[in-house]
């Protein structure tokens, strides 16, 4: 490679990286500055349905990811937060946690929490629970939805779990 496709190479690099970070550090203001460790709602990390944001809210699309797994499955919430929703929900039990500007909900559960609980990353929530589900393929295989809401806006969770970037020194 010649010197000039280097740098080129390299410039287009370093502003993936910058934008990398930029974008890194906007997802971590999502969160309240008390909940800074996020982790994945499931020990499911089959994601059998990702992420497919609509072109405007009012359109088709997935507004979360889809875990599979089995029907007594534990849920864990994500970050640290308060419950605001623990019920049913359209004939599916639905918890809602308020981490601040974000919101994350999952469903369909048995709740084990209460409105008003201050909940923590990891720690259980409910269980995963038969009701309505688009990706149910037993009776026994269901699938955890697991979104996130800032501002009236569907985000995709995974970001929440994995929006960190560290550079790294370069050796020789």
């Amino acid at each position: 490679m010649g010197w000039k496709a280097s740098q080129a190479a390299f410039k287009i690099l370093l502003a993936s990286v910058f934008a990398t970070l930029l974008l890194s550090s906007n997802l971590t203001a999502w969160a309240n500055e008390d909940s800074p460790n996020w982790v994945l709602p499931s020990t499911q990390i089959k994601i059998s349905r990702p992420f497919e944001p609509p072109a405007q809210n009012w359109l088709a699309g997935h507004r979360g990811v889809d875990f599979r797994g089995q029907i007594g499955d534990l849920v864990f919430a994500t970050g640290h937060g308060v419950v605001v929703y623990a019920d049913q929900l359209a004939g599916k039990g639905v918890i809602v946690i308020s981490h601040g500007l974000v919101r994350t909900t999952y469903e369909p559960l048995v709740a084990l929490v209460e409105v008003g609980d201050q909940v923590t990353p990891g720690q259980v929530i409910g269980s995963l629970a038969p009701g309505e589900s688009h990706c149910a393929t037993s009776e026994t295989v269901w699938c955890l939805h697991w979104g996130a809401i800032r501002n009236g806006k569907y985000l995709n969770p995974l970001l929440l779990v994995y929006p960190k970037v560290r550079l790294l020194p370069l050796t020789k």
